[in-house]
């Protein structure tokens, strides 16, 4: 298949615009975007989503090094009397010691011939190209910061739907840095179980005994949300269903979100691919992507043998909790809820 002549002259302005921009000669050869570039299409990827628009998304200058954001873990108010003492100042900045690193991370988009011929005949080609690449290369990055396990040389998108092997999230780096600060089973060896009878009786007991586990300078910082996966706010949902659900009033406020606008004493959210039954205990602040700034790089060509545009987009990027103390989760694989089967009553 061929681009018709109009989808061509649309390719083609595209490629002239998106050169323009970067202040290239040519978009169809690898060319590295300048920091500031960089740095604008990175706001544009953050603006496409409301998640990563609450959390830190970072540029950093090397590709390892010191985290960026400082935090305090400790009081610096008192006083002393300067006639018989000297003031001591504390050092309560929260750096832990653990670095961040980015690794090479490529997102490229194949776009049909007859995608282009579908889209050409809009004035606005060029912007519906970008936001909808950019917006999913906002989802994946949401993704793999919750879902990555490892950095894998090649990685297997069958094997790993959720991009587990693109690099590692925030749950997995505290798995490896602060393991006691996950929750892996109840009174059951690898469960947690929900539910009457269970480990806790509703999802509020659990995300107030998760909240307990974040380090408790960090408690009481008015800061701290609980983000909770959707089949868990489902069967909390489907309780009040269950108990209120033939009250009319009752279930309008049900069905208008206004009963579970907290749990565990904690705002309550959730967000895209987040796993279905996990609960992490943390701040917004406390949850950031680092990418390098000079590190970005980009082509577009065509490619006849496949009847398609290419657009090559590649980075380091990478994942931190600023402060490990101040994050607490669940393995969401382990999580069971537990039914209270009624015994049928003798025959008579």
């Amino acid at each position: 298949m061929k681009l018709s002549d109009n989808a061509r002259l649309k390719f083609s302005t595209l490629a002239l615009a998106i050169a323009s921009t970067y202040a290239v000669a040519s978009v169809h050869e690898e060319f590295n975007v300048t920091p500031t570039h960089a740095q604008t299409l990175n706001e544009k990827i953050t603006l496409s989503s409301a998640f990563l628009q609450r959390i830190n998304v970072l540029p950093v200058t090397e590709i390892k090094g010191e985290k960026v954001m400082i935090g305090v873990n400790g009081t610096v108010t008192g006083r002393i009397n300067t006639a018989t003492n000297d003031r001591v100042a504390r050092d309560v900045l929260g750096l832990d010691g653990n670095g961040y690193e980015l690794f090479d991370t490529q997102s490229d988009v194949a776009l049909k011939y007859a995608t282009i011929d579908a889209w050409s005949k809009f004035p606005e080609f060029a912007q519906k190209y970008a936001a909808a690449v950019q917006k999913q290369i906002g989802l994946d990055r949401i993704m793999i910061g919750w879902n990555g396990t490892s950095v894998a040389p090649n990685t297997d998108r069958t094997a790993n739907p959720l991009l587990q092997d693109v690099n590692k999230g925030w749950m997995q780096i505290v798995r490896e840095q602060a393991p006691q600060q996950i929750l892996v089973e109840g009174a059951t060896a690898g469960k947690i179980q929900i539910g009457v009878g269970g480990d806790y009786a509703n999802l509020d007991a659990l995300v107030f005994d998760v909240s307990l586990m974040i380090d408790e300078e960090f408690r009481d910082g008015g800061d701290l949300v609980a983000i909770i996966g959707r089949d868990l706010l489902a069967y909390d949902k489907g309780k009040l269903y269950a108990a209120q659900g033939d009250k009319p009033t009752e279930k309008e406020r049900i069905e208008m979100a206004q009963v579970i606008a907290t749990y565990g004493g904690l705002p309550s959210f959730t967000c895209p691919h987040f796993p279905s039954k996990g609960v992490v205990v943390t701040s917004w602040d406390n949850l950031s992507i680092y990418f390098q700034d000079s590190s970005w790089r980009r082509q577009i060509i065509q490619n006849p043998k496949r009847s398609q545009v290419e657009d090559y987009n590649a980075r380091n990027e990478g994942y931190v909790v600023e402060q490990l103390g101040k994050f607490a989760g669940i393995e969401a694989a382990n999580v069971e809820f537990v039914t209270v089967t009624v015994p049928e009553p003798p025959a008579p």
